[in-house]
């Protein structure tokens, strides 16, 4: 009985720990947080200098894989683009896709759940969109990449495993993107 308290103990410690005033998380410290102005005097966001106008390529206003699928790619698949695709797939993928995109990636072969076959028949006939919404949003073992890559760069890489690793060409939307 002695064992059973003392390990039923040692396992609610941590939970205690919590409540520690010691404790505090780092985010509560002094500091300037994002989105917010160093003048007490003027809080919230600065605002955009005038005459500012956005960097093409940073937005997407896609919500998810769905919408994705119908997005048309903006990225001609040319040899500039694909050869950018490449150094990011090999930055970002081929540690579970591989160099040949069959999933035998380092990581990939010791998953349980193989990484997608990125040459398969099937993506031959998906459109580009279903790559860059994968890329974007992830799937069942398959990290977003959204953070790491902006959107024109995932259109490289989408632009990449189309001409290089299927040797297909590009495969536009199958119907028109929903509003």
């Amino acid at each position: 009985m002695k064992k059973l308290t003392l390990i039923i103990a040692l396992l609610l410690t941590p939970a205690l720990a919590q409540a520690w005033p010691w404790s505090d998380d780092m985010a509560n410290q002094i500091s300037t947080k994002p989105q917010e102005s160093v003048d007490p005097a003027n809080p919230g966001m600065k605002a955009f200098p005038k005459r500012s106008v956005p960097v093409p390529g940073t937005t997407s206003l896609v919500k998810d894989r769905e919408v994705a699928l119908n997005t048309i790619n903006p990225i001609p698949a040319d040899e500039k683009s694909v050869v950018l695709g490449a150094r990011l797939y090999e930055i970002y993928c081929v540690a579970c896709h591989g160099q040949s995109g069959t999933g035998d990636g380092l990581v990939g072969a010791k998953m349980t759940l193989r990484p997608f076959d990125l040459t398969a028949d099937r993506l031959k006939t998906l459109p580009d969109g279903h790559l860059w919404g994968y890329i974007t949003f992830g799937g069942a073992v398959m990290p977003s990449y959204a953070n790491d890559l902006s959107v024109a760069e995932r259109w490289h890489v989408v632009n990449y495993v189309r001409r290089v690793l299927l040797k297909a060409p590009p495969v536009q939307a199958m119907m028109p993107a929903a509003k």
